[in-house]
């Protein structure tokens, strides 16, 4: 297989980000299968049209279910708002359609566990859109744990902090919204931190959290697009806030280890502080998104005259995909992790392998997610094998 032939459904915040992926793959991964951009697809069809344009994508159309009869689509790229996934997703694996989908997988623990279910019957590749796992420094991170060089793992401490709905007045987005985004900081951000935990120390035993929505309503939004929208200051129609602006959550892994996540959209000054510690019985390692090229490292055995936290800069070719890019010391950004979330899915066409992560990663998180909504309910320990 020389082309992989997509159709994508979303065009927004993710929709940019997924095209650029695609578009920038060829020249700098030339030895991989290469995608086609052939159809782009959206509701709105004058924006539809501008994104067509300036994303790069032959076609367009309105309607979803027209890339399922097409015959020259090969994979569904899904990246509409988390209420279209299921929907989408059945439909593309009945139609013979491999599967690329954001996160969360589904709004619900079902929902997702008959994705997957959908897309095994049918046979076809799937994946979900962990990209933070494809930074290099993270890459490293695994690497020195699956090599056992700081040994066995205790703690586990990660974090998701924003802070761009901290003003009353912005405006009631569909990420505040529980019937389309599923859940609010808990989905969006600690998804991502439950996904890094199961990929970097492994799966979780039991859980339990707590939660808060800080702002009860918010003007209607006008518009939105990505993180930003329209229609806040001075709006007289409010809606309520359905979805959480922070979670806590305490955890146990199966392997004895302790962890600690928090996700929250209310922490003034962190953009996207989403980062995570691992402390072993050998040595810790430490990562934080806005500083992505480095990995902080420190090991027992070193000298008592340099014990300490060491700053590695993973951009020499030695570290995973860095030597697609730029001379050593010359930093990649957050555009570059789509990229490498691409490479994995193009190469696994190419050998004919499932991609990851995949599905099962994503029913995973949903795992984890739904038992820490139901520990904030009942206000208890929830095993994860309970749910």
């Amino acid at each position: 297989m020389n082309k992989v032939r997509v159709g994508m459904v979303g065009y927004k915040f993710m929709g940019k980000a997924h095209s650029n992926a695609y578009r920038v793959l060829p020249m700098f991964f030339p030895q991989s299968v290469a995608p086609q951009m052939k159809v782009i697809c959206g509701r709105d069809p004058v924006a539809l049209e501008k994104a067509r344009v300036q994303f790069g994508w032959e076609e367009a159309v309105t309607d979803w279910r027209e890339l399922l009869q097409r015959d020259d689509i090969d994979v569904i790229d899904i990246n509409a708002p988390s209420d279209a996934h299921k929907e989408i997703a059945v439909a593309a694996a009945k139609a013979g359609k491999h599967l690329f989908c954001e996160k969360p997988l589904a709004l619900t623990l079902a929902d997702a566990r008959e994705m997957l279910e959908e897309a095994e019957a049918a046979g076809v590749k799937h994946m979900v859109g962990f990209n933070y796992r494809f930074a290099p420094a993270v890459q490293l991170a695994k690497k020195l744990i699956a090599e056992g060089r700081i040994g066995q793992i205790y703690h586990f401490r990660g974090q998701f902090l924003q802070d761009w709905i901290m003003d009353p007045q912005f405006p009631l987005v569909w990420r505040l919204q529980k019937e389309i985004a599923g859940s609010g900081s808990l989905g969006d951000l600690g998804a991502h931190v439950i996904d890094m935990a199961r990929y970097l120390v492994g799966e979780f035993q039991e859980v339990i959290g707590m939660s808060d929505t800080f702002i009860k309503e918010r003007p209607i939004a006008k518009g939105m697009t990505g993180l930003s929208a329209t229609g806040g200051t001075n709006s007289t129609e409010m809606g309520p806030v359905t979805v959480d602006d922070a979670t806590l959550i305490m955890a146990r892994f199966e392997n004895g280890a302790l962890g600690s996540i928090e996700a929250t959209r209310f922490a003034g000054g962190h953009r996207c502080t989403n980062g995570f510690e691992i402390n072993g019985s050998k040595g810790s390692i430490r990562f934080d998104f806005e500083r992505m090229n480095e990995l902080e490292v420190y090991f027992t055995d070193d000298a008592a005259d340099v014990q300490g936290f060491r700053r590695v800069l993973a951009t020499d070719s030695a570290h995973a995909y860095m030597d697609a890019w730029w001379p050593a010391g010359h930093t990649i950004g957050y555009e570059h992790t789509f990229t490498h979330e691409i490479v994995e899915l193009m190469q696994a066409f190419e050998e004919d392998r499932q991609p990851s992560p995949n599905f099962v990663d994503g029913v995973k998180c949903q795992e984890v997610l739904e038992a820490v909504e139901r520990s904030i309910e009942e206000r208890r320990w929830v095993a994860i094998s309970e749910v």
